[in-house]
């Protein structure tokens, strides 16, 4: 379970977080929506403390963390129980693709380089990418970089995934391939939280749905309530722009 009760953030004195309560409970699937420039991205990249907040309480199963007066020991922790799957893949492109998914497993885990690499196998046979194990990653496709980096936040074993628009840099014919990926982790009850602007995919993937704009979470609920039958009047404004696009 993940708990944020008021988290606030600002960069130069423009608020982009401005109280954020959300829970998520273990084996959930949370999905973000909402205009760009919202928070959103913002919001993951303090639960990762990839950004300090300046203020808020995030609790992680039996830890629970005062952001704003974080120590260092406390952040690493965080880190490597939050694993964060960006829309850049943000992979090593000097390592074929086994490197990169044993690298996090040496540094972080500690494990042996024999260690990490029978658990790196495993992961890449789960994402499908076994055949690749040898290449770099530029010469994969988009959708085959993408699935290595979520490969990569598996073989930690986080506590929960953090995706940041996980098919936002993906040619569309390329989307589908990491989306039935997630689905796929949707269904072994792993802990996800991700920001997306796939509605449909969020509504067929989530628990729970939550629309932010302006810096903060306006309406959250099921699918059918948020997507299909949305009360607040920003939701419904949104989301009747992408529907007649």
């Amino acid at each position: 379970m993940i708990e944020l009760k008021g988290i606030h953030k600002s960069f130069g004195g423009l608020d982009v977080i401005k109280g954020i309560d959300l829970s998520i409970e273990k084996g959930q699937v949370v999905s973000l929506i909402g205009p760009s420039g919202t928070g959103k991205s913002t919001l993951l990249r303090c639960i990762n403390c990839l950004e300090r907040a300046d203020k808020g309480n995030l609790q992680l199963e039996e830890r629970s963390f005062d952001l704003d007066n974080i120590s260092k020991k406390d952040e690493l922790w965080l880190r490597r129980n939050t694993a964060m799957v960006f829309q850049s893949f943000n992979l090593f492109n000097n390592k074929i693709v086994l490197e990169n998914i044993t690298e996090g497993l040496t540094v972080v885990k500690k494990m042996s380089k024999r260690q990490a690499e029978e658990k790196a196998l495993e992961i890449l046979k789960q994402v499908g990418l076994l055949d690749k194990k040898d290449e770099h990653p530029s010469n994969l496709s988009g959708g085959q970089q993408q699935r290595v980096a979520i490969g990569r936040a598996l073989a930690l074993e986080p506590k929960i995934i953090l995706f940041d628009e996980p098919t936002s840099a993906l040619d569309p014919e390329l989307v589908n391939e990491v989306l039935m990926l997630i689905r796929d982790l949707a269904k072994q009850k792993r802990t996800m939280l991700i920001v997306t602007h796939e509605i449909g995919f969020a509504r067929s993937v989530s628990d729970k749905v939550c629309f932010m704009d302006d810096g903060i979470i306006l309406e959250q609920g099921s699918p059918q309530e948020v997507i299909d039958n949305p009360k607040n009047d920003r939701t419904k404004r949104f989301l009747n722009v992408l529907q007649n696009r």
